[in-house]
């Protein structure tokens, strides 16, 4: 087996805004293996200034690994927990090797089926645009919506209660993502106004790394806390299994490209699932590469909650797809 990789710029449509500033391009990097006339592609899916694995010297581990396998050596995936944009590659240009037509995980969402419920999300901006994204879901027929909060709180929640009171719960489910973005004084009235508005959840209120005061919070809040940025980072089994019993929050987000792949991310799940703990797949950006190979493996997984997977349209320049959005749902063609 033979493997190589190349950098890849995507461009936004659109800048994406976030509390940790405005995307206007991602990088990432493509691994392709070759095993006699068979090719795999994977996205080994860096996300600069949030991955565990964003070093300097990233490229030079990526250029290792590919000389392990050009040397005739064995991946294992162990050796690798540090670099888990390395092993989500991996992971799925092995898949890709022995795949047609983009189909890596046969299921009835490859043979177009069924479809995964998914949140629409709505990036930050002034009020108007953040409203004209929500109109565009909606007119979609979204019935979950996830908002980026947190850079202009008492705008935000003028739109959600604007959301609230025209859609009740039942009928609309509202997700906040603050990205860290309060601190341990403000987020509590934060989760009070929330919980008044019937919010479904909200994403790492706080800064990660902070295990006590995150636990506390989890401990009282009147609406469910979910981890994300909290994950990243956290490499070993053990050290996985520590932050749930710490915390004990509500839900735990996963993105595979930043907590270990595939196999990362069922080790996850299943320290959730045994510390009643429920969950979610969410996507990180990945071009059509890498979203992908993450929503046929999902699907497998059989979550019925909307899951936070992208649709492929934020670039200019993404990879070609068989994926396509139905309504709130995102179709293998």
């Amino acid at each position: 087996m033979k493997a190589s990789f190349q950098s890849y710029r995507l461009n936004f449509k659109r800048p994406g805004g976030t509390s940790r500033g405005v995307l206007h391009e991602k990088e990432t990097f493509f691994l392709e293996l070759k095993e006699g006339n068979q090719v795999g592609l994977g996205e080994c899916n860096l996300f600069r200034g949030l991955s565990a694995d964003d070093l300097p010297e990233y490229e030079l581990k990526l250029a290792e690994f590919c000389d392990k396998i050009n040397d005739g050596e064995e991946v294992n995936w162990e050796d690798w927990r540090m670099f888990p944009s390395i092993q989500f590659g991996y992971e799925q240009a092995k898949l890709s090797l022995n795949a047609e037509d983009q189909i890596l995980i046969p299921s009835d969402f490859t043979a177009g089926k069924k479809g995964i419920q998914i949140n629409g999300l709505i990036w930050m901006g002034d009020a108007d645009f953040m409203k004209m994204q929500i109109q565009e879901k909606l007119n979609a027929g979204f019935h979950c919506l996830k908002l980026k909060i947190g850079t202009n709180w008492s705008a935000e929640i003028d739109i959600l209660k604007t959301l609230r009171q025209q859609f009740s719960a039942e009928t609309l489910e509202l997700r906040v993502d603050a990205n860290g973005a309060f601190d341990e004084h403000s987020a509590p009235d934060v989760l009070e106004d929330l919980a008044r508005l019937e919010v479904h959840s909200i994403e790492q209120p706080i800064r990660q790394g902070q295990w006590e005061i995150m636990a506390d919070l989890c401990a009282k809040t009147p609406t469910p806390i979910a981890l994300d940025e909290e994950l990243i980072g956290i490499f070993e089994k053990n050290r996985k299994e520590a932050l749930i019993k710490a915390i004990n929050p509500q839900y735990i987000i996963l993105k595979p490209a930043l907590v270990g792949g595939f196999l990362g991310s069922e080790e996850w799940i299943q320290l959730a699932e045994e510390n009643q703990v429920d969950w979610w797949i969410t996507s990180a950006l990945e071009s059509n590469i890498g979203l992908n190979a993450l929503a046929q493996w999902t699907f497998n997984l059989g979550n019925p909650l909307p899951q936070g997977l992208g649709t492929g349209g934020l670039y200019t320049n993404n990879t070609p797809s068989r994926l396509e959005i139905r309504g709130e749902e995102l179709w293998f063609k």
